[in-house]
């Protein structure tokens, strides 16, 4: 069959586009079944149907069209923008994730050499970046779970297939939060199964340096989760048998300030110890930002600061749970803030105290008396009195020129056929 030509759509096709911006689904799925709609036919601008649904961010039009056949790699566009690079610049990580789990190339590049994570990072799409940055083909992993070559066995067990990718595809690198992920597993809580694990995570950390474009940053992450499975080894080999050790030791804060010394150190020799190349990330290890901050940063375009909706314990972002006694630590669940409770709680009443000195010393409006009230109200009447009248004689002057008010225009003056509205 010949390759669509741009712009040249029929009028069926024509009005699939208009569907998808209205965002009918069951008229654009009436549309798809007739014969004469072709799934990847292209506008003038050469954008297919596809990257029509990405952009607007109707992940249930994307999902429709997929199933059609849309092909998910179209680079026919003008500046050769693809349907992952629309998803993020749109800012929807559930169709940045749609799209890859479709086959997007990750590696594509737009007519000035951007790649779909570096345009959602230009337009400030950090979450987008995180889902394309974090992403890894199941199949690739699965590879490993066949026999090859003269092997016997596979390298790993298929059972351990799904909990591994879970971990592979998380987009939050605290260490604590890993640990939750192999606890959560019973599979993985196994001498044998973690030393099958991070073998195939250290194969893989190989496989993202060596092969055509090197993904450092992906190979750090490998390499990265590959220490974390070996942390919980030895403390598996030690009998901590629930990893609680592990967690505690994870979480255990400087009694200054509750600072979680072991988990930095923790890191930073994580990241040293990555076997190929000079990282960039090396380079970074300063005393500040922390370790955490910045391996993060390399998987999501930005820095990460501690912030009120990151959870203490695990890291998790969007946690809407504050500490009730000194409201400045916040966690993601009940269960995070018990597990952070025996080194929190070092710190918890000076924090209480640092709150109580803030609150004291914010400037507070004074509770006026009847006749100083009186005042008040006396002043706030003649001020109105003296605008009105300066109202009217700006009225009866023919208005004042612009430029002279002390408020904004809704429009900036110029020659003619140039004002430039601002509404």
């Amino acid at each position: 069959m010949a390759e669509p030509q741009k712009g040249n759509l029929s009028d069926t096709e024509r009005q699939v586009l208009q569907v998808i911006a209205s965002g009918d689904v069951q008229e654009l799925a009436q549309l798809l079944a007739s014969e004469e709609v072709r799934v990847n036919c292209l506008d003038e601008y050469g954008m297919t149907p596809l990257m029509h649904a990405a952009y607007k961010g109707k992940a249930d039009m994307c999902r429709l069209l997929l199933q059609h056949g849309a092909d998910v790699n179209c680079n026919q566009h003008e500046y050769g923008y693809t349907a992952l690079m629309f998803a993020g610049l749109s800012g929807k990580t559930d169709i940045t994730s749609m799209m890859l789990d479709a086959g997007a190339e990750t590696d594509l590049v737009n007519s000035v050499g951007r790649t779909a994570a570096q345009m959602a990072a230009f337009v400030g799409q950090h979450d987008c970046v995180t889902v394309i940055n974090n992403f890894f083909s199941r199949a690739r992993l699965e590879y490993y779970t066949q026999p090859q070559g003269l092997e016997r066995e596979p390298k790993l067990p298929p059972t351990l297939a799904g909990p591994l990718h879970k971990i592979i595809m998380t987009t939050n690198l605290n260490p604590v939060k890993i640990v939750m992920l192999v606890k959560e597993n019973p599979v993985l809580v196994d001498v044998a199964a973690l030393e099958k694990c991070y073998q195939v995570m250290d194969l893989l950390c190989e496989q993202c340096v060596k092969q055509q474009d090197m993904n450092e940053v992906l190979a750090m992450k490998m390499h990265y989760i590959s220490c974390v499975l070996q942390k919980c080894l030895t403390f598996l080999q030690k009998r901590d048998d629930k990893l609680d050790a592990l967690v505690k030791s994870l979480l255990r804060g400087r009694d200054s300030d509750g600072f979680p010394q072991y988990q930095e150190k923790f890191i930073r020799d994580c990241i040293r110890k990555f076997p190929y190349c000079e990282a960039t990330l090396l380079q970074q290890l300063g005393n500040d930002p922390t370790a955490f901050s910045v391996l993060t940063q390399a998987l999501t375009g930005q820095m990460t600061f501690v912030d009120a909706d990151y959870c203490a314990t695990c890291g998790e972002k969007g946690a809407d749970k504050r500490c009730s006694l000194c409201k400045a630590v916040t966690y993601c669940s009940l269960m995070c803030q018990k597990l952070h409770w025996f080194t929190h709680k070092k710190i918890c009443r000076s924090l209480q105290e640092q709150d109580a000195d803030l609150e004291k010393d914010t400037p507070r409006l004074k509770e006026l008396k009847d006749d100083e009230s009186d005042l008040v109200m006396e002043t706030a009447n003649f001020l109105q009195e003296l605008c009105m009248r300066a109202e009217e004689k700006v009225a009866a002057a023919g208005g004042c020129p612009v430029e002279l008010l002390g408020c904004p225009s809704n429009s900036v003056t110029g020659p003619p056929g140039t004002q430039k509205s601002f509404d």
